[in-house]
């Protein structure tokens, strides 16, 4: 039940009002009593309930009541009126001996109002939900839900849609919400009363409301006629129309409204959006009218969702470049294979920038009515900058980024730096969506790279994917995937995390040495490449300590992975991978150098993952009995998983440039089933 409102009456007078139904008007009766009255009476017709506050003695209905100084009266009605001033109600006044000193008659007129979402958040638009007006996490939560209109209708002039201000396709309405405005009482509303939409000034940044002027659901034939362009769609609310009168219909009636989101939650946005209609009352010519009556609905902006490795593949995207042939042609075999779709951005597109993993990270959004993919686009805007606007954003698949100050970017700001884990569940809390991972310095730095705050910033502020932050800048390029990634697994927690590992190299040198392989050789076969033998590499003391020293930093990084992400040991699987140290620049200070790592032979972690396929960097490692000793070791690991590994020669065009095949490829992938506003926050 609604909060009554106060509302002053004068005696002598015949008052007319407009009440809302559900909303009761509250009456001072001491306050608007002549001097000297001690006693009053009601009467009313049916469809006006009246009640006393303090509730009087029981008297007979005809006898007046005696008047106390905090005397209330508190009037309803029971529906919505026919016609307007349908609804009388009379009071009146005595003095001691019962005599009349003035009365009041009022004539009401009631209407119903509601402002309707989707609060249940099951696709359809209740009537009045007792909880939209507020936001709750969870299964049995409550909320309506909005949209960032991210994505572009209109294919030939590339402009996000939340960046013009009306609705240029009817397409474009499925990306909105849909508010419904319903309404019932007499065929219009007594003289200077009126409804206004309204939305706050801090709100106004985040969304924009459409009218539908037809009422009830568009016809197929409107929706052809306004295809191109709709003028059907009146922009009502913006952020320079905080508010704006909405017709009355009259009767029983029904108004449609598009509510579009226009940016996703941040720092300085928490997502949370309040959309206000308020029934206004005439005071007096020349003053301001008085809200009487205000209904809210709360949206919810949908975060942004990343996607791990675990869910099932819809695309993948690779370069091509003049040198990468080799490279194309294993990913191509591999892709066919797994039966996905591969798509080419040619070097007129990547301009030589072949690192498609660093230049854009998948995501989605997702509502009871839509979902669609959207692309987060990295601040490092090198050859690939224009590739995720010019060619992703279109119908149905959105467009977002964080632009921050040059001199604040750093490799760090690649993508091939930001990674999702699987779902999990971490001392009884469910991570249903898994969780953010983002290299940084380490924690006692004083100095160091990290990854840009504006976009640290962004990912923090979805909620849903609570991030961890590893160590990463002890690499060159300081990219966690040069370290970890998560393979699909039928036990267990449902994956596997994978690390690199010097020990496990160490190992499994040690092995071939033991076994009288010391004399096999790393780079058999390639063309400019220096060979190693075994023995050679277990006798490079320098090599070792500097080995030492990376599987500290991994080591570190694995027990964050355990504590953050609820892990055991036996989900982890160690990788046999060697490192080597290389004097490096300082990103942000060019006059200082510092010893960073880098991949001594291709980094099998880096490793694109199709379902049960795995594109692995071919290692070039020694040979037994004509087999590379690291792909035996490597297929072992994974086919116990059920995994089908797939080796790819990258070692001359990305291997070389210190990158691998996950640096070089991305891959869209179907959405969690899991609903994001079913998370227990």
């Amino acid at each position: 039940m609604m909060h009554p409102r106060t509302f002053r009456v004068d005696y002598d007078h015949v008052t007319s009002v407009v009440c809302v139904v559900g909303a009761g008007l509250n009456v001072n009766l001491n306050r608007s009593a002549p001097p000297g009255s001690e006693f009053i009476s009601m009467k009313s017709t049916a469809t006006v309930q009246y009640s006393i506050s303090p509730r009087p003695r029981e008297t007979s209905h005809l006898s007046p009541i005696p008047l106390k100084g905090n005397s209330a009266l508190l009037i309803r009605m029971s529906h919505a009126s026919d016609y307007e001033n349908d609804g009388k109600l009379s009071i009146r006044y005595y003095g001691e001996k019962k005599d009349v000193l003035g009365s009041v008659l009022l004539h009401l007129t009631a209407v119903e109002i509601s402002l309707d979402v989707d609060a249940d958040r099951d696709g359809v638009v209740e009537k009045n939900n007792a909880n939209k007006g507020s936001w709750k996490w969870g299964s049995n939560g409550h909320g309506a839900i909005l949209l960032v209109n991210c994505d572009s209708e209109r294919m030939f002039l590339k402009k996000l849609d939340s960046e013009q201000d009306q609705v240029s396709k009817v397409s474009d309405l499925k990306d909105m919400s849909v508010m419904v405005l319903r309404t019932k009482g007499p065929a219009k509303l007594p003289k200077g009363y009126k409804l206004t939409m309204h939305i706050s000034q801090g709100d106004a940044e985040s969304v924009r409301v459409f009218r539908a002027r037809s009422s009830g659901v568009e016809s197929n034939l409107l929706q052809k006629l306004f295809s191109h362009f709709v003028k059907e769609y009146p922009l009502v609310l913006s952020n320079e129309v905080l508010s704006q009168e909405v017709p009355y219909l009259g009767g029983i009636s029904e108004m449609k409204f598009y509510v579009e989101g226009l940016r996703f939650p941040d720092k300085d946005f928490d997502g949370l959006i309040s959309i206000n209609l308020s029934l206004l009352e005439p005071i007096a010519d020349g003053l301001p009218e008085t809200p009487i009556f205000t209904d809210t609905a709360v949206f919810r902006v949908a975060p942004w969702i990343m996607t791990p490795n675990t869910l099932q593949p819809v695309e993948v995207f690779v370069c091509s470049t003049s040198d990468n042939y080799q490279f194309l042609k294993g990913m191509r075999n591999l892709i066919t294979k797994s039966g996905y779709k591969l798509k080419i951005c040619h070097e007129y597109m990547n301009r030589g920038d072949r690192w498609m993993q660093d230049e854009l990270e998948f995501g989605y959004i997702d509502s009871p009515h839509h979902r669609f993919p959207v692309v987060l686009d990295s601040p490092r805007d090198r050859g690939l900058k224009d590739f995720p606007y010019d060619e992703l954003l279109g119908p149905d698949f959105g467009y977002v980024t964080r632009v921050a100050q040059r001199e604040d970017v750093s490799s760090l700001d690649s993508f091939g730096n930001l990674e999702v884990s699987p779902p999990v569940t971490v001392n009884g809390k469910n991570y249903h969506l898994g969780r953010i991972l983002i290299g940084v310095a380490f924690p006692t730095a004083t100095k160091g790279r990290n990854m840009t705050k504006v976009v640290q910033d962004f990912l923090w502020a979805q909620k849903v994917q609570e991030p961890v932050a590893l160590f990463s800048d002890w690499l060159v390029v300081g990219h966690i995937d040069e370290f970890m990634s998560f393979v699909p697994a039928p036990d267990r927690k449902g994956f596997r995390l994978l690390l690199a590992s010097p020990d496990a190299g160490y190992k499994l040198f040690r092995g071939l040495q033991r076994d009288g392989h010391g004399q096999a050789k790393l780079f058999e076969g390639l063309k400019d490449e220096e060979q190693q033998t075994v023995d050679e590499i277990l006798k490079d003391k320098g090599l070792a300590a500097e080995n030492n020293y990376v599987q500290s930093c991994i080591d570190w990084n694995r027990d964050v992975l355990k504590r953050e992400l609820g892990l055991d040991d036996e989900d982890i699987i160690d990788l046999p991978i060697l490192f080597k140290l290389l004097m490096e620049e300082n990103d942000n200070n060019k006059a200082e150098t510092e010893l960073r790592a880098v991949a001594y032979y291709p980094d099998m972690v880096n490793m694109i993952v199709l379902g049960k396929n795995l594109g692995i960097p071919k290692p070039f490692g020694p040979k037994v009995n004509g087999r590379c000793a690291l792909e035996v070791e490597m297929c072992s690991l994974m086919e116990g998983l059920g995994l089908s590994c797939t080796f790819i020669d990258d070692f001359a065009s990305y291997h070389k440039q210190l990158g691998e095949v996950h640096c070089g490829s991305n891959v869209r992938r179907e959405p969690f089933d899991f609903k994001w506003w079913n998370l227990e926050m």
